[in-house]
């Protein structure tokens, strides 16, 4: 069975985004030393296609990931910049209730239950699945998230978009590996536990 993986960047107090989804300042203040040449070796898949290329990764194979989900707030920066397919090296599924048509032959444009899709998904062949953002889809996903991948990054904002916008519940986490870098960034890599 694939595993989904939810792959994100974060604040020390757990938000993924400004409150208006703004996330430039993750990549203005932390893409230095180690961090991004290791980032891009260990998860060349995660960089959208037009910086692949940029970076000579555009020929990377996928090494975790063949399948990308994104919430529609997610993929609407790259709709705004003319980019109707960010990660064309990967299978790119958007869950929105008000897109509609996709504009792009590349993505699928879904407005089918997230958990019931993951779980199809699930069952297919292939690499892991990748869950990019934002913090409601993967709240609605979270009884599905079997590794969280964290990059948190040693700033506080005191507001924004949370990891997980959901209820409350518990969900149990081993943490797994842990890299902390040059710039203050940390990587956290979870399982999810049973029971």
């Amino acid at each position: 069975m694939r595993k989904l993986t939810y792959y994100v960047g974060a604040t020390l107090d757990g938000f993924i985004a400004a409150p208006d989804g703004e996330y430039g300042f993750f990549i203005d203040n932390y893409l230095d030393g180690e961090f991004l040449p290791y980032m891009c070796n260990a998860f060349p898949e995660t960089l959208p296609t037009p910086a692949r290329a940029a970076m000579g990764l555009a020929e990377a194979p996928n090494q975790r990931f063949d399948t990308v989900l994104m919430g529609r707030a997610s993929y609407e920066p790259g709709l705004a910049a003319g980019l109707t397919s960010p990660y064309g090296h990967l299978r790119q599924v958007v869950f929105s209730r008000s897109l509609g048509r996709s504009p792009d032959p590349g993505v699928e444009v879904t407005a089918a239950d997230p958990l019931t899709r993951v779980r199809e998904l699930k069952q297919e062949d292939g690499l892991g699945i990748w869950l990019c953002g934002g913090g409601e889809l993967a709240g609605q996903l979270l009884p599905e998230i079997d590794e969280l991948v964290l990059k948190q990054y040693p700033l506080a904002t005191g507001s924004g978009i949370p990891l997980f916008r959901a209820g409350f519940a518990l969900h149990s986490f081993a943490l797994t590996d842990s890299r902390v870098f040059d710039n203050g960034a940390v990587v956290l890599t979870y399982a999810k536990t049973t029971g």
